[in-house]
């Protein structure tokens, strides 16, 4: 026979499994939403990547791209026919008023009628809605190069915002450190409160400065939240002692750049409107055909008709249409060749700028980061030697941080020139792979 105590624990038995395994699910799924709740460790290009995912933008250049092939179909077509009915020398007065059968001029009508333009015109109003239709593609280029440059600048905001409160971090520590070192000094009968004064106020300074990073930070995370559409990690360096554009070939290379792009979609829309303004010079016919019935005592008839638009004040209409849209292209040229003087000009500039912030990042971390530490070091020497005060320690200690922050800022401002020269052409888009086909042949 079983004991009280082992019939009692086997009746609960049932119970604590079913409470274990419970437990061990809401821990499982507890484990699954932080997992899916952290934020996501994306790369550089990863961000990009879904930041052009996700853009409506880029969409609405496609469906606008779509929008203007299928007005091009619609263009080239005749315009539909127009049906006509009506009466005819319907009596109003006399003792046939109204009749539509007793006089034998009254004549019900039905006919039809047709527009019959010029296929050259069809064909340079269904040209026109085409190079719509090519600079709206243009124009996503220019959208896909932005959303790739505005989320590169996002992306290494947040990297570089993030080394440099890690930074403050990390000499706020320190300070800490030496607050409670000062403040044992103090006890043991050495040090002066002086020293723990400042340490405090040195203390205080840097969690501002963590405070100012902090924000920041934060302002960053959420600009690249924007791109990408929640909240990332963000890892692995990109190089910015690179970018994808040839120095040498620039000039001819800027000139597939998706803005110039946009215009030379511009300038051939303008050459279609004015071969289409040569083509209005030369007038359409339309043909009627109506079908005439009279009352049952008279015949009935048959008419044919032809319409001719009299174009007699042409030198003041169409040739004056021909005139502006001749202007309109030359308009477009001179918009496109002093845009293109301007990107040449000012990415040169970029280059200049992106080049000296290199060697002036280079400079730093190979001459005044090492000096500052090193400075640092012996001014701990001293004082742990009694030949230094803490002030010395921290005004060396602040001098080494702000030497790193401005290392980072530098950095950082650099990485953003390298945004601007690296995506000036979108990657995967059509004016890349202009300028790269125009690079080849001119080898």
């Amino acid at each position: 026979m079983s004991s009280p105590l082992f019939v009692h624990f086997n009746a609960r038995a049932p119970r604590l499994h079913m409470l274990s395994t419970t437990a061990l699910a809401l821990s499982l799924l507890t484990a699954v939403h932080l997992a899916l709740a952290a934020p996501l460790p994306l790369t550089l290009g990863e961000a990009q990547r879904q930041a052009v995912a996700r853009s409506l933008q880029l969409s609405a250049q496609d469906q606008a791209t779509t929008a203007a092939h299928e007005m091009a179909v619609a263009a080239g077509q005749l315009p539909d026919p127009v049906l006509k009915v009506g009466i005819d020398n319907l009596p109003v007065s006399g003792s046939d008023r109204l009749s539509l059968g007793s006089d034998f001029m009254t004549m019900r009508r039905v006919g039809i009628s047709q527009e019959l333009t010029r296929a050259d015109k069809l064909h340079w109003r269904s040209t026109r809605l085409e190079r719509e239709a090519d600079k709206a593609q243009a124009q996503k280029d220019v959208a896909l190069a932005a959303i790739q440059r505005d989320t590169a600048i996002s992306w290494l905001d947040v990297y570089y915002t993030e080394q440099m409160a890690d930074a403050v971090a990390k000499q706020a520590a320190l300070s800490r450190q030496e607050i409670e070192a000062a403040e044992a000094i103090y006890r043991g009968g050495r040090g002066s409160q002086a020293d723990i004064l400042a340490a405090r106020s040195a203390l205080l300074t840097l969690d501002d400065r963590g405070s100012e990073i902090g924000r920041r930070l934060r302002v960053a995370q959420t600009m690249l939240a924007r791109w990408t559409g929640g909240a990332v990690t963000v890892v692995g360096a990109p190089d910015i002692d690179s970018i994808r554009l040839d120095l040498a070939s620039l000039d001819s290379d800027l000139s597939h750049h998706p803005q110039i792009a946009v215009l030379n979609r511009q300038e051939d829309i303008a050459q279609a409107e004015v071969n289409l303004a040569q083509a209005n010079r030369r007038t359409d016919w339309s043909v009627e055909v109506a079908f005439q019935q009279r009352g049952s005592a008279y015949s009935n008839m048959v008419s044919i008709g032809i319409s001719v638009p009299l174009q007699w004040d042409r030198k003041n209409r169409q040739d004056r249409e021909l005139a502006a849209k001749l202007a309109m292209v030359e308009q477009t040229k001179a918009e496109r060749d002093e845009m293109l003087r301007d990107h040449v000009a000012g990415t040169r500039a970029l280059v200049a700028e992106w080049q000296s912030g290199k060697e002036r990042v280079s400079r730093y971390k190979r001459e005044v980061l090492p000096l500052a530490g090193e400075r640092s070091q012996v001014v701990l020497a001293a004082y742990r030697g009694g030949k230094a005060t803490l002030a010395e320690v921290l005004a060396a200690r602040r001098s080494e941080t702000e030497a790193r922050m401005q290392v980072l800022q530098l950095e950082l401002d650099t990485a953003r020139l390298w945004a601007q020269l690296n995506f000036l052409f979108p990657e995967g888009g059509t004016a890349q792979h202009a300028a790269m086909n125009n690079r080849q042949e001119s080898k």
